[in-house]
This record gives C-alpha cells, structure tokens and sequence, in this order.
C-alpha cells in the first residue's frame, strides 16, 4: 500500500514538473528569431520606413560562399496586409500552430517547408503605413506602383547596405496576391534603374521575380470569375449569367479609367460570388472555414515579440490596413501586365497558383498570360503542361518556356505555401535553380526539333 501511495507521489510530482516546463516556455523562442530585424528608412527626413525580418539560409548547400547564395524577398498584398503573415503563417521557419484545437495556447512550431532552406529570405512589410512599417503622415502611403517601387528600392538597397555580402547575392522578388502588381512593379524598376548605371557599376543582382496567386491584369483576370465558378460547379448557368453582367461592367468602368468605380464593381463581383456559393472563403473552396491569419496578429501584439523584432512598442500590430487599402483603392484595376513582359525578356518569371483559389487563380492567370506582349509566347503556349511530383506524389502541374514558368499547386488555395509547404518550397528552390522541370536541357533538345 505505502510503495502504491509512493508510486503515486512520484507520478503526480513528475507530471508537475512537465506541466509547469511546458508552460513556462517562451513565446517567442531564441531559435525563432530571425538572423536580423528592424527598419529600412525610405524617406530619413520625416521618419517612415519599411519594417523588415530577414533569415539566413539554414543549410549552405548550394555553395559554401555565402555570397553566392540566392536571397529571396517576399511581398505580402492587401493591399495594405503585412508581409509577417507570409513570415508566421506560410512560408517562415517558424509558424503560428493554426491547426491548434481552440482550448490550445498560442506557439510556433518549425516549418519544415520554409523557404529559407538554402536560400536567405526577407520579409518586407510594404507599403509604408502595413504591419509594423511606419508611415510619418498618411500623404506619404504610395497611391501607386510607381510609388511602391521607389520606397522598396530605396528599402532593398538600404538592406543590401547592411552586409557586404549581400550585394553580390542572387536576389529574386516574391510575394502573393496584390503582390501581383508590387513584384513586377519593383522588379521593373529595379531593371530601369540597373540600365541606366555607368559601365561598369554594379547594380541590385536581380534575377527573377515570382508572383503567386496574383492580380497583374484585373481587366482580364475579373472577366473569368463567373466561368471559373461555373465549370467548377459551385454556380448554375443562371447565376454565370448574372455575374457576367456585372463583370462587363466592371471592365468597362477599367477601359474608361474610372478607376474607383472599377473597384466597386470588382467588390460587387466578389461579394455575389460569395453570397452565391456560401463558401467559407473564396480563397479556398475546400475549406469550412477561413484562413486563421488573425492568430499572427495575436501573436505580433505580445509586448516580448515586439521587443525581440525591434519594434516600437507603442505600433499595435494589424494584419492588414484599411488606410493603405483605402489610399491604393484607385490603383487595383490598373494592369501592370507591361511590367511583366519587360522581366519575362530582361530576367525570369515564375506564376503559381492554388488549384482551389477562386479569386486570383489558374483561370484568371491563363486569361491574361496568353495576351502578353513577348516573342517566346507561342513557343510557351505550345509547350507540354508536364505533370510535377514531390515525393512521388503529383504536386500539380509545370508549363515552361524560356524564362516563363507557370505552375498549378494542387490541394492549394490562395495563401499556398501554408497549404502546401514542402511543395511550394520544392517549386521555388528547383526554379531558382533551375532543377527538374525548370531546367532548360529539355527546352534545348525540344527547340532543335521544332527548327528541323
């Protein structure tokens, strides 16, 4: 009896023990905290600046000179959403535990599908005034890409500036959504800028740019929700019709340039779609419920993660700004498709979606794809959609040619890399490196047949 009531001491002290370890745990853990964190300032005189997390490559793999290792810098859209959900929900080494059951405490757990595996990674939250960037007045938020653009480079070169190493690193351009016009948009600055530099300098070492999930060319892309929705049998042929009248309506709102007007009609598609469908999001038509993005923002307004990123503790974290939003309102039907034809023959270009996202997916990236202005198109639009695995699983499907890839996703939606991390990581480091089916030996042997 005494051993019996012995034994149940030790059990009940050691289940103690356990207990108050688990809970005295970090938030924050030393091991997620990124290699460097702060501010880039864009205008030093009035004080805004581009808030930024940056992680070093994990395995130098690729080359054991760091100055060779490619650096990746992800854009979050919104517009107006912070770059830190692409960080702690998607594609970061460390992320929120979204799959926690309700009665669980907040953490982050490893991300064995980060995209800084092999390669640097940053995080830019863009434009000023998102996230934890600081805008000194609200006339400085850009009301345009162009304006966009000249704030991320004055930020990417300040943060080339911080590393000696870093300028000579391979630099490619990320992001998702309404980062669909920010990629390009920075990008074909970044290339302008570069062609204008004396022989000899050195300019920022962009090599390519990656848009996932995007809105590039909204008058196209917004013509294709009612047939997308249709034959994926979510809308009958009554409701297509429907909604096809009001997207005539918002295209032409966007060829008279009323741009504010071609918002509001964009909103109102959307908002049919939805009520139409009954989804739990748009972003995904599998899910039953939404994204959890808010438990970032849960954990961005601890006082001790603040304090470890080099915040000013006085800025109270939001996932997304409704003043951005509301400044770059004009500025969401205007097409950046010109951007893009520019990189696609200056560099190289990489367009992935989810196979479920209904807003900014396949079908709206197929519909203006194939418009665009370069002398390589109708060799890609004739080029094999090859099927892609990942661990001998069909990951999705790959369509290449020359500089242009585009990739579906499959079991994805729109924020991809949180649905599908070790297939968004494998896409991403094999185009970089131009591996698998993103080599060009097979394009070589493909285009000496078609010359005979």
């Amino acid at each position: 009896m005494e051993s019996t009531k012995l034994l149940l001491f030790f059990f009940f002290f050691f289940l103690h023990l356990i207990t108050a370890s688990s809970s005295s745990q970090p938030l924050f853990p030393k091991q997620a905290h990124p290699t460097k964190s702060g501010y880039l300032p864009v205008k030093p005189t009035t004080g805004s600046a581009i808030f930024y997390t940056f992680y070093e490559a994990q395995n130098l793999t690729i080359s054991p000179d760091l100055s060779q290792t490619p650096l990746l810098i992800w854009l979050q859209g919104g517009p107006g959403c912070s770059s830190m959900i692409g960080n702690f929900f998607e594609l970061g080494p460390w992320r929120v535990n979204f799959n926690k059951h309700p009665s669980e405490p907040l953490a982050l757990e490893p991300n064995s599908g980060s995209w800084n595996r092999i390669f640097g990674l940053v995080f830019l939250d863009n434009p000023i005034g998102t996230g934890f960037s600081i805008a000194a007045k609200p006339e400085e938020i850009p009301r345009d890409q162009l304006s966009v653009a000249r704030d991320l480079f004055v930020a990417i070169t300040k943060f080339i500036e911080l590393d000696p190493v870093f300028k000579s690193r391979p630099l490619y351009i990320t992001g998702e959504s309404y980062a669909g016009k920010y990629v390009p948009a920075i990008g074909y600055y970044i290339l302008k800028r570069n062609a204008e530099l004396a022989a000899g300098s050195q300019g920022v070492n962009l090599r390519g740019v990656a848009i996932g999930d995007g809105l590039t060319d909204p008058e196209i892309q917004v013509a294709t929700h009612a047939v997308n929705a249709y034959f994926s049998g979510l809308i009958n042929e009554r409701q297509m019709s429907e909604l096809e009248k009001l997207q005539v309506e918002a295209v032409g709102f966007t060829k008279a340039g009323n741009w504010s007007e071609a918002t509001d009609a964009r909103n109102r598609i959307l908002n049919l779609l939805q009520n139409m469908t009954g989804l739990a999001t748009l972003y995904d038509y599998t899910k039953t419920v939404p994204y959890k993005t808010s438990l970032v923002e849960d954990f961005l307004r601890h006082e001790e993660v603040k304090r470890a990123l080099g915040v000013n503790g006085s800025l109270v974290f939001e996932e997304c700004s409704d003043l951005v939003g509301e400044i770059l309102n004009e500025d969401v039907m205007k097409s950046v498709k010109y951007m893009v034809e520019y990189l696609v023959k200056k560099s190289k270009v990489l367009l992935y979606q989810g196979q479920f996202d209904l807003r900014d997916g396949v079908v709206s990236t197929e519909g203006w794809v194939k418009t665009i202005k370069w002398e390589g198109i109708d060799k890609f639009l004739s080029a094999e959609r090859e099927v892609w695995k990942v661990g001998g699983e069909v990951a999705g499907y790959v369509q290449k040619w020359g500089s242009l890839s585009h990739v579906l996703v499959s079991g994805a939606g729109h924020l991809l890399p949180a649905d599908q991390p070790l297939r968004a990581q494998a896409m991403i480091e094999d185009w970089v490196l131009d591996k698998g089916l993103f080599g060009n030996a097979r394009e070589v042997n493909l285009s000496s047949n078609f010359d005979m």
